[in-house]
């Protein structure tokens, strides 16, 4: 084509004779939006026939036009042919009427009550039989765990150190940047409030309290859960998708001793450090807030956390930590496991993962909550 020789343009001419239908050009889709506007003008029902044997090129649109028209004539009683279509064409056609949608179809219904309870029940079943596999996995660990504390020699320190700087060391700027915004935020709406009552210098106990006891291992926790454990799905999840995992138990290596175990050591022995580093962020933040808003000196900060601060607050934070890391390696670790050969699955379970373990976290954040105010600690 020459640099001055414009494009040609693809077009449908429609012509009636002797009682049919003459296409000829395109019948593409750019051309049927141009037809379907008038096509009870184009094809009245003294029409018995279509001739496509001048049609220069027709794809699937054009395909499914022709047979949507000879479904909408055969519906008021009358036999539209479709002739003249070549090899090619037929079988298009062919191909596009066999996945038209069925004639008659009943529409959707809405939902009853028996089907919503049926939904209800199917999910309540599928929840069950998850945390049973997972109770399950988790058994496996341990018992994985036990072996290695007998042959120390399986454990593979490498991994563990490895996966120990991406949980713990990269995290630190997040969880510490969280924790002392946390703080502040806490400061500045407790000194609003009990300032009303002339109260404010306890709100140095609302924020020792608020921080080391609960916010400060549960935001971590959380922040690991969405970080480290979606990657945990992720790592594992590719994994079996490649079918590495099917060639290690080919080769006769365990896939919990090499991939799980490594992840859940190094998350329970990060999640506690991380969550010290956020207990103290949250303090600095706390007594930086304190002492622009209500003129409470850092002096007078440390002596009133020191005296009225309870150590057991600090401490049941940390005796959380280790049973949250544990919660979010084996989840993420588990729905890594389960993950299909197709890009959804990962996806979607990666998902899950993290949004399964920031739910079970916040339950056994409530539970030990419960437990420690019966024993009075």
């Amino acid at each position: 084509m020459s640099e001055t020789e414009a494009p040609l343009e693809k077009k449908i001419i429609v012509s009636k004779s002797d009682g049919k239908v003459i296409l000829s050009g395109h019948l593409l889709i750019d051309t049927v939006m141009e037809l379907t506007g008038h096509a009870r003008h184009i094809f009245p029902g003294e029409m018995s026939s279509i001739d496509i044997s001048a049609l220069a090129q027709i794809d699937t649109a054009g395909a499914w036009f022709l047979v949507d028209q000879r479904t909408r004539a055969a519906q008021r009683g009358i036999l539209l042919e479709i002739k003249g279509a070549n090899s090619a064409q037929a079988q298009l056609l062919k191909t596009v009427e066999q996945n038209m949608p069925p004639e008659g179809q009943p529409p959707l219904l809405p939902p009853s009550i028996a089907d919503l309870f049926e939904i209800f029940g199917q999910k309540v079943t599928r929840g069950f039989r998850m945390m049973v596999e997972l109770v399950a996995f988790l058994g496996q660990v341990i018992a994985t765990l036990g072996g290695i504390m007998r042959h120390p020699s399986r454990l593979r320190l490498t991994s563990v150190v490895h996966h120990c700087q991406e949980i713990g060391v990269s995290a630190v700027p997040i969880v510490a940047l969280m924790a002392f915004l946390i703080g502040v935020v806490l400061a500045f709406q407790g000194s609003a409030q009990l300032r009303q009552f002339g109260a404010e210098v306890f709100v140095v106990d609302l924020i020792a309290i608020s921080i080391l006891r609960e916010l400060g291992i549960l935001l971590t926790s959380i922040i690991v859960a969405g970080r480290s454990g979606s990657a945990f799905t992720a790592a594992i999840g590719s994994m079996k998708m490649r079918e590495e995992i099917d060639a290690m138990r080919t080769l006769g290596l365990d896939p919990v001793t090499i991939l799980v175990v490594p992840r859940v050591l190094a998350l329970m022995l990060m999640l506690p450090a991380l969550g010290l580093i956020a207990d103290i962020s949250g303090l600095v933040g706390g007594a930086l807030m304190s002492w622009i808003e209500l003129g409470v000196s850092p002096a007078v900060f440390q002596t009133r956390l020191v005296s009225n601060t309870d150590v057991w607050h600090f401490g049941v934070g940390m005796i959380k930590a280790p049973f949250f890391a544990l919660i979010i390696g084996i989840i993420g670790c588990y729905q890594g496991m389960n993950v299909g050969g197709n890009a959804e699955s990962l996806g979607r379970l990666t998902s899950a993962s993290v949004v399964l373990s920031i739910f079970m976290v916040i339950v056994v954040d409530a539970m030990f909550s419960i437990f420690f105010a019966i024993v009075g600690v």
